[in-house]
């Protein structure tokens, strides 16, 4: 079966959206906030389902408390729930996180594992987190991050058809080049966020509306 991916997926009308984003976001990168892998694991696991921006503050109080894994893998699970709670989903978010945490701390001696099928033996990591820790904190480019917005200016840009983020992850990897898999990503979160919008993207301002036929078009 062939892969569902959009008609848009010209070498060189992916090339000129690649050049587009980097017209516009040369220097994007994660928003959350970290100084290690393990804090930017546990601020992927607070991110789901919650903005960036409340996630960075809980956890600039959070991890003043909480300084490593050990910290948090032996922690009271009533006082994670009351600091986190703020995120959402605190009780679930929780479980992930103690439970990563000594994982971390039994099974890889504390640090973050830095490869993507270590990663996936973590509770509560998925590919998402997996692929967002790789790619900021080791530089490893084993996927494409894709959250919401990557999900809809995915097919918004016609790279892809699918719904499902597994799939569409298939179908960026197949036509971007390996090397941007990260910047990417990045990108097109910055791009969802400050432009193309779910509900009014604000096309005039966007420098790929002029290669850009999505039926969401404002204008």
């Amino acid at each position: 079966m062939r892969p569902a991916v959009g008609r848009g997926t010209d070498p060189k009308r992916v090339h000129a959206i690649l050049r587009k984003l980097d017209e516009a976001y040369p220097a994007a990168t994660c928003a959350l906030t970290h100084d290690d892998p393990f804090q930017l694991l546990i601020s992927t696991i607070l991110s789901a389902q919650c903005t960036d921006e409340r996630v960075n503050r809980v956890t600039s109080i959070l991890y003043k408390k909480y300084r490593n894994a050990k910290d948090l893998a032996y922690a009271d699970p009533n006082e994670i729930e009351k600091e986190i709670r703020p995120t959402g989903f605190f009780r679930n978010k929780t479980k992930s996180i103690i439970g990563a945490s000594k994982k971390i701390v039994e099974g890889f001696k504390g640090e973050v594992p830095a490869s993507m099928a270590e990663l996936l033996t973590l509770p509560g990591v998925a590919r998402k987190t997996a692929n967002v820790v790789l790619g900021t904190a080791f530089g490893i480019a084993a996927g494409v991050v894709v959250d919401t917005h990557v999900q809809r200016l995915s097919r918004r840009l016609d790279l892809s058809k699918n719904t499902d983020p597994k799939k569409i992850e298939q179908d960026l990897m197949r036509i971007i080049p390996q090397d941007r898999w990260v910047l990417l990503a990045h990108q097109l979160i910055w791009h969802g966020r400050r432009v193309c919008q779910a509900r009014k993207p604000k096309c005039l301002e966007c420098n790929l509306e002029r290669i850009c036929y999505s039926k969401d078009k404002t204008i």
